[in-house]
């Protein structure tokens, strides 16, 4: 053979000589195989890679391997049986041995490990597999149906569940009963193509396939049917006509490379390739473009990346090909250290940030150590499973794991917490530290269908066959989801009562969702440009009565030409401009055109000095050498802060020139206790809480409470209240607790909630004295953001009557994605500007609302729209905003005078059909906020400290000045103060301070914390904007402010065979061949295409077990779709490589590849907490 050319189009030619092979790819790259030997005993000695790097293999005289030596001079011995030539052990690098046993027949019946652990094997007389004992003592036993058979008819595991195969005469898979006894049955054309899979609940589909045996069509369940493409010669997918017909096309180059996508919405994505065949180019499809550069011509990765904004990072490698040294758009390096067995030892970032880690003779991961020297540590059990971790202070945390690797408990601090399995595998019952009990029933498909929780409250759930939720009951609540023919969801119902709706346009893109709130329709608008980016929000208040336009806000949104959002358009405000430096780095702020706000960055980007007002307000900034925060210093001393933290990475002192707060905490990392002092005082504040986290009265306030625990979660009285609970879980009433032995006066005050069927809270209202003291109600939009709020107050009318107020007070609010911009009272507009990426408020602008009248005008499509009596297109309306927003700028882009000279029309012609534009009076103040977000002062562009409050590590206001009278109702990230119930709203829940938790149950249910009502038990470390899950404050390391910078990607090609990670921050990138081979165990849809994120990995057995081999990378998919190594029936699964296997639907890779994917995954997850890794799996046939 002289040439070859793969599937992918590269080319490989091979020149011979009298002792070598030199293979030579069309990327130039040039392999050199040296032999020994004659004829059929020909043997490959020494291979010189492309990169440099040299391996060597000896023999024996009979030709049989007996040792290999790698790149880095490790070598590993191979000692064979003189006879019969098995191999009987194999010494690894560093003398550790790996030994065989083998029957008379010579079949493998044992493999002891250098850890002395053992696994065996035993036969029938047939010589069959009849039993195999891993090395964590696991039995899976094999049984046959016929004295000929050379399959098994059914698999037993340890526990004695036994699953049922049955075969047809060609020995393909029939029909598989599983432990519960639920069948999948298969069906086979006479070319043996499986072309029909049946499941219980009556789900089956369908597949069919041309006469090349490739697959060209696939029906679903429900009879929808997937057509797919294929070009005549190449046999290359063209098209996929999707069940809606709605079609994604493929584009491919002479090589057969894939060179562009297009999608169902129009949108287009495209790839260019240089003269070896390498990616140079790759084009989004929302424009964002990024380049690859490479060494030379015969190198194969690439030396350096260059993203949208023309900024390029660079790359070393090392001779093994592993990341040495990176170069990001600054000039600063960051720099990796391995071993001799290339793993990562050490990681050098500038600034003197520096980790090291260490590792087990088994390759796994046993100390990290930072800069400071403080030391987390490692241990595992003999299966490879990790038991405990070792915090710096000697603390632990340990896991316990049943014989199959599922972890079975979680201990940490005493406090422990179990899970239970059924025999599929799935869990069942979950206790947590009080010993309560939460429990899940299951479809035969897996699906859940009903969970029940701690308290008693049930939620039940049907699906469709193809998957889609159609229906769920809450305690007597049903909705019903609808979705048209794309799976898009288009409205629900609650108990037969129209909800939400959902409308898109020609593209799929989502153009409005509205509902019905307290009668009010209310609905949020969307505008996207043509590449399919977000360019505006609309919500809209309707009256009930009359269809009158109550409220209305918007915010807009525009990219620059590199495609990073770095303009916002606020609602009657001048537009937010930021100023990026890299890749999207934060330098400043204008508002309008005026600068703002400076910030100055170190060599690791992150924030050192900001500055407004001139000289007004300066902030210094300090780090420590582990990247936590060290102080922040201003020139107003009132606020200086320092912190102080200790080995375990925990804040545990806060000083300021007038006070200083110490902290303490448990084992599990539950804040307990708060030491204040400052002039003239010196107090003590504990937090008590029961195992599972539920507040308790202190033992030291309180020595007389016998209360020990809240089993149900629910708690029913404090020092202060009396809390009844709904059957949802939802705090209905509280009342004023009288206690023993005080005369009861009956003028306690009552306090009332309603909810309506999202469990919002929608009315609130206080008695006393059998009176109403305060009502109020609030509307909320199809999202659950909060949009308006109405409040009666008790005052006294003419007569001298004391009664609520006849007129409510009202108060709108207007969002941007998740953050509160505007708050709209009767008398003032207060809009905000937050840091971008975060919840921390930066600006405050107040306008009148007489000022605010003053400056409204109509926009140009308006004012063209009203003089012509035509309704303009929405693309029209949308170029027309841009036009204008470019006039009042007084900078007309060329694209713009391009379509103006198109339309026959001129820049001054536009100018004079815009109205006037007025600059009303506004207030400006910055805010300055601790280190987790919240407010701490109001300063004015000159300097002056126009409110300063003080506030409790649970968001309690303890002092307030404010001689200006501002309204600052801002508290943790992302709460609002509601000064009529005390509480906070925190976007979708309740937040109830003086208890430190939440009024109603978690609405993502377990998945924000086992306890379904805390907020963070370590408020000055985490916090929980959205009022779902917390989030880790911004202390160290940070994650720089990047506005509009892109984030990781892991995307698998399924077709392709290839998983590839790439990060735009540093460029590092990764590519790693993986198997998406789907058995019939996995959930439906497992093998479908999805976007969603990577949420994190665990190594080297936490809860891992063989099958899942050294390491697990989890995603959003909710369908078990991990992507790990491993093979539960491979010799030896925990290998860096091994075999191919199946998966139960998700993504397989050799050890090694998934090792070094985690280690990448992990580290960009521990400096940019908060910030996703985006994930994606697609085939392209």
């Amino acid at each position: 053979m002289t040439e070859q050319v793969n599937p992918e189009g590269l080319d490989y030619r091979f020149e011979y000589g009298e002792s070598r092979v030199i293979i030579t790819d069309s990327l130039n790259r040039r392999e050199v195989l040296y032999t020994e030997g004659e004829g059929g005993l020909k043997r490959v000695v020494k291979k010189e890679h492309a990169d440099g790097s040299i391996t060597r293999s000896e023999y024996d005289e009979a030709g049989r391997l007996k040792a290999q030596t790698d790149a880095a001079g490790r070598r590993t011995e191979y000692r064979l049986h003189m006879a019969s030539g098995k191999l009987t052990s194999v010494i690894l690098p560093d003398g550790r041995t790996v030994r065989y046993g083998y029957n008379s027949q010579r079949q493998v019946t044992s493999v002891t490990y250098p850890d002395g652990l053992r696994s065996s094997r035993e036969y029938d007389e047939k010589g069959r597999l009849a039993e195999e004992t891993s090395r964590n003592g696991n039995i899976t036993r094999w049984f046959y149906d016929s004295s000929r058979s050379g399959l098994p008819c059914a698999v037993e595991d340890g526990t004695g569940v036994r699953r049922r195969i049955t075969r047809n005469r060609y020995g393909q898979l029939q029909a598989f009963t599983d432990c519960s006894g639920y069948t999948t049955r298969y069906e086979y054309d006479r070319y043996g193509q499986q072309i029909a899979v049946h499941r219980e609940e009556g789900i089956s589909t369908y597949s069919s396939y041309n006469p090349r045996g490739q697959l060209v069509s696939q029906r679903d369940a429900q009879g929808r049917r997937t057509e797919y493409r294929l070009h005549m010669a190449s046999g290359k997918l063209t098209s996929v006509v999707l069940p809606d017909g709605r079609t994604v096309r493929y584009g491919y180059n002479n090589q057969l490379q894939l060179t562009s996508v297009t999608y169902p919405d129009g949108l287009r994505s495209s790839r260019k390739y240089d003269r070896q065949g390498r990616l140079a180019e790759e084009t989004s499809r929302n424009g964002n473009i990024t380049r690859w550069f490479y060494d030379s011509s015969r190198s194969g990765l690439p030396c350096a990346v260059e993203d949208g904004t023309g900024v390029r990072r660079r790359i070393t490698r090392n001779r093994y090909g592993q990341l040495q040294a990176f170069t990001d758009c600054s000039g600063y390096t960051t720099r990796y250290e391995y071993d001799r067995y290339g793993q990562q030892i050490a990681v050098h970032r500038e600034e003197g940030i520096s980790t090291y880690s260490s590792y087990n003779p088994r390759g796994q991961l046993v100390s990290q150590r930072d800069a400071q020297g403080r030391e987390t540590r490692y241990e595992y059990s003999a299966a490879g499973d990790l038991t405990a971790i070792v915090a710096p202070d000697g603390s632990r945390s340990e896991i316990q794991y049943d014989a199959w690797g599922k972890a079975v408990s979680t201990t940490q601090g005493g406090l422990t917490r179990s899970m239970g399995y059924d025999a599929a595998g799935r869990i069942t019952v979950l206790t947590n530290e009080n010993g309560s009990q939460s429990t899940f029933r299951y479809d035969p498909v897996d699906r859940l269908t009903e969970q029940r929780g701690f308290d008693g409250r049930t939620q039940r759930y049907q699906y469709d066959l193809t998957g889609k939720l159609t229906q769920s009951e809450d305690e007597g609540l049903i909705t019903l989801w609808h979705y048209d023919a794309s799976d898009r969801i288009t409205r629900r119902t609650v108990n037969g009562e129209p909800a939400e709706q959902w409308q898109y346009d020609d593209h799929g893109w989502l153009t409005e969702i509205s509902h019905l709130s307290e009668g009010h329709r209310v609905a949020v608008h969307y505008g996207y440009d043509d590449k399919g980016r977000l360019t505006g929000e609309r919500q809209t208040v309707e009256t009930p009565e009359t269809g009158e336009m109550l409220w209305e806000h918007e915010t807009g949104h525009a990219y620059s030409e590199q495609g990073l959002a770095t303009r916002q358009e606020p609602d009657g405000l001048p537009p937010v401009e930021w100023l990026t430096y890299g890749s999207g780095y934060l330098a400043g702020m204008k508002l309008g055109g005026t600068p703002l706000v400076e910030y100055t960055r170190d060599r690791l980007h992150r924030e050192t000095a900001r500055s407004f007002g001139g000289e007004a307000y300066e902030l210094a900034t300090a780090w420590n050498t582990s990247g936590q925060l060290r102080s922040r210093h201003l020139n107003l001393p009132q606020l200086d802060r320092d912190y102080d933290w200790n080995d375990n990475g925990q804040l545990i002192r806060i000083s300021g020139p007038q006070e200083s707060r110490e902290y303490r905490y448990s084992d599990t990392g539950r804040l307990t206790g708060v030491h204040t002092t400052a002039a003239n005082l010196d107090i003590d504040i504990p937090y008590a809480t029961d195992p599972a986290g539920n507040r308790l009265p202190d033992p030291e306030l309180h020595p007389d409470s016998t209360l020990t625990a809240w089993p149900d979660n629910r708690i029913a009285e404090d020092a202060h209240y009396v809390y009844r609970y709904d059957e949802y879980g939802r705090l209905a009433e509280k009342t004023d607790r009288i206690p023993e032995g005080v005369i009861r006066m009956h003028d306690e005050r009552t306090h009332h909630y309603h909810y309506d069927s999202q469990h919002r809270l929608v009315f609130y209202t206080r008695i006393q004295h059998g009176e109403p003291q305060v009502e109020s109600r609030y509307l909320y939009d199809p999202l659950g953001r909060r949009t308006g709020k109405r409040v009666w107050r008790r005052e006294r009318d003419l007569t001298g009557w004391m009664s609520l107020s006849r007129k409510p007070e009202e108060t709108w609010y207007g969002w941007d994605g998740d953050r509160l911009t505007t708050v709209q009272t009767q008398q003032t507009r207060i809009q905000t500007v937050y840091q971008p990426g975060s919840f921390t408020p930066l600006l405050r602008i107040e306008t009148e609302n007489g000022e605010q009248a003053k400056a409204r005008h109509r926009s140009l499509a308006e004012v063209l729209q009203e003089d012509t009596g035509v309704t303009l297109p929405a693309e029209l309306a949308v170029m027309l905003g841009r036009l204008e927003r470019e006039l009042r700028a007084g900078a007309v882009s060329a694209e713009s005078e391009a379509w103006l000279a198109q339309c026959g029309l001129t820049v001054e012609q536009m100018e004079s059909q815009m109205e006037a534009e007025y600059i009303p009076e506004r207030r400006l103040h910055l805010y300055h906020c601790d280190h987790r977000g919240l407010p701490q002062a109001l300063i004015s562009p000159e300097g002056e400290t126009a409110w300063r409050g003080e506030y409790d590590e649970w968001g309690n206001q303890l002092n307030e000045e404010n001689p200006h009278h501002l309204y600052q109702p801002y508290r943790l990230p992302g709460q609002q103060y509601d000064e009529e119930s005390g509480l906070y709203y925190n976007r979708h829940r309740y937040y109830d301070p003086l208890q430190g938790r939440y009024i109603t149950q978690d609405p993502i249910g377990l998945k924000g914390g086992i306890n379904l009502y805390t907020y963070p038990l370590a408020p000055i470390r985490y916090t929980d904007p959205l009022g779902l899950e917390r989030v880790i404050s911004v202390y160290g390391p940070p994650a720089p402010d990047r506005a509009g910078a892109e984030t990781p990607l892991v995307l698998t090609d399924m077709t392709g065979g290839v998983t590839i990670y790439y990060d735009p921050e540093t460029g590092d990138s990764m590519t790693f061949d993986s198997s998406n081979r789907i058995d019939r165990r996995s959930q439906r849809g497992a093998g479908d295409p999805y976007t969603g994120e990577v949420v994190g990995c665990e190594t080297n057995g936490s809860g891992i077990s063989a099958a899942y081999g050294t390491t697990k990378i989890y995603t959003t998919d909710t369908r078990a779709r991990w992507l790990h190594g491993g093979g539960s029936s491979l010799r030896d699964p925990y290998a860096p490589r091994q075999g191919w296997k199946p998966t139960m639907g998700c993504t397989r890779a050799q050890n090694e590849d998934v090792d070094e994917l985690c280690k990448k995954v992990t580290s960009w997850m521990y400096s940019h907490p908060g910030e996703r890794i985006r994930y994606e799996r697609f085939k392209t046939r």
